[in-house]
């Protein structure tokens, strides 16, 4: 009953009409931007190393660490797992899906990164904000706001923080034995230990684990994809073809293709949930720009790099199976052995060609990247309770103890559960945080845009690294 309860409520969340949308926004904000995210390409990768003004201020992280908190948000589970899923259900032709909302997305990661910082707010803790501040603050609609936090306490902090604790209880589960209570449990202990130290451990964390897991995993995707080069023309092909429907099999599940690729690249790289805004909102940076600028880059990184790392290895190595996502009915069978074991199929790709070694090399990565993504997880949450309750002290202390204690128990509740049902509530607080977050980024994208054009006229001014200046009758126009 519970699971044909969520299934009924993901299929309204996730109507075709808000896979359009999602499609639509990036590239209205691609045009509207001009293509930023091609434009000014070596701009995002020298702004993630943006100072602060002041190195002795506390109010705010640096850019690189909001970066790292973000990409530390964005890959998780759903880089492993999720594109499992999504091969699984749509076919290789999801994977091109996945490009396409990565590159539009990153015009929709600029938008709302940017607008975090044109309505960011000041806390005891540092800068806060995100989505919630800049519905209230640019369209004047707390309660749209309020809604938005609540979505996100959910969404992030209890329905996808069960996702990522499951794909790393399935992983440990398939490689080691080890009980999915034991892996949450160690999960939860461990998390707690991080969040307890606030704003800046996370940061401190996410910079130093972030980076180093994101290569180290592309190092050994590229060393499996090398050895199975011979397959690399024909995987290629197959996901174009499969994109559009062109062969039988791939023609019969299009819709489910286009969907699931659309699911699992905003379920891995954010863009348009608001996650990373949230994150933008609390960096310290010289002008709004730049941090829409990192964020637009760490959707590239995630999609098109981590992303399409594991698409390669499973399609190379030929270790998935094709599904009906509405009968379950088995349209293509490869590794008959792994059945629905999504996690399995990226095990079996490294398996494929280091026996035994593919099992704990992606329960490691898994490890570390559901760990970090957690932590993103948290934060995000935490921001929202204090965007709620900031004006009311007691509360605000009070309810940031109790949701510590909930994602915990969400972890270790989300790494015994099944699967499926598990992944179906990830799918439904997406779709929740991106129907919001999308509509108000429609309204609100003049002034993400002024921002732009004020920051490149800067540029061509002959100012190296242009600066914010509020007094300015130019940024009022915009703020």
């Amino acid at each position: 009953m519970f699971a044909k309860i969520v299934q009924a409520v993901n299929d309204v969340v996730w109507s075709p009409l808000l896979v359009g949308l999602l499609i639509f926004a990036g590239l209205y904000f691609s045009v509207r931007t001009r293509f930023v995210q091609v434009r000014r390409f070596g701009l995002m990768v020298r702004s993630l190393f943006s100072r602060r003004k002041d190195k002795g201020d506390k109010k705010g992280i640096s850019s690189f660490e909001a970066f790292c908190v973000a990409l530390s948000g964005r890959v998780g589970t759903g880089n492993i797992v999720g594109v499992a899923t999504a091969i699984a259900l749509g076919g290789p032709g999801a994977v091109f899906w996945m490009w396409i909302i990565a590159f539009f997305g990153a015009s929709t990661a600029f938008v709302e990164s940017t607008l975090a910082q044109i309505y960011k707010f000041h806390h005891k803790t540092g800068f806060r904000g995100g989505p919630a501040s800049y519905i209230e603050k640019g369209l004047g609609q707390r309660w749209m706001g309020i809604l938005f936090a609540v979505f996100t306490i959910v969404g992030y902090g209890l329905l996808l923080t069960t996702v990522q604790a499951n794909g790393v209880g399935s992983a440990l589960a398939n490689s080691y034995g080890v009980s999915p209570w034991i892996s949450g449990a160690a999960l939860a202990l461990v998390l707690g230990i991080v969040i307890i130290g606030g704003v800046k451990s996370i940061a401190r964390v996410a910079s130093l684990i972030t980076p180093f897991m994101a290569v180290g995993y592309i190092i050994i995707s590229l060393i499996i994809i090398c050895l199975h080069i011979d397959q690399v023309p024909a995987v290629f092909a197959s996901i174009v073809t499969g994109a559009f429907g062109i062969k039988p099999v791939a023609g019969g599940i299009l819709g489910s293709t286009i969907m699931m690729g659309v699911k699992r690249g905003i379920f891995s790289n954010e863009a348009g949930q608001g996650g990373g805004a949230i994150v933008s909102a609390s960096a310290e940076v010289p002008h709004p720009v730049k941090q829409g600028l990192a964020q637009s880059f760490s959707v590239y990184v995630d999609t098109l790099l981590v992303c399409t790392a594991t698409a390669l290895m499973i399609l190379c190595s030929g270790t998935y199976n094709i599904f009906d996502a509405k009968t379950g009915e088995v349209l293509v069978t490869n590794a008959p052995e792994l059945a629905d074991n999504y996690v399995g199929y990226t095990q079996a790709a490294v398996d494929s060609v280091v026996s035994g070694f593919g099992g704990q090399f992606v329960s490691i990565a898994l490890i570390f990247f559901v760990f970090t993504t957690v932590m993103a997880y948290y934060f995000y949450a935490e921001s929202s309770i204090m965007y709620i309750f900031h004006c009311h002290g007691k509360w605000e202390t009070v309810l940031v103890w109790v949701f510590r204690f909930a994602i915990l128990g969400a972890a270790v509740f989300g790494a015994v559960k099944e699967t499926n049902v598990i992944w179906q509530l990830g799918d439904i607080g997406v779709g929740l945080l991106a129907w919001v977050n999308v509509i108000a980024l429609l309204i609100l994208c003049p002034k993400a845009i002024s921002a732009l054009r004020d920051y490149e006229k800067r540029l061509k001014g002959g100012e190296s690294d242009p600066k914010f200046t509020p007094s300015d009758p130019d940024n009022e126009a915009w703020r």
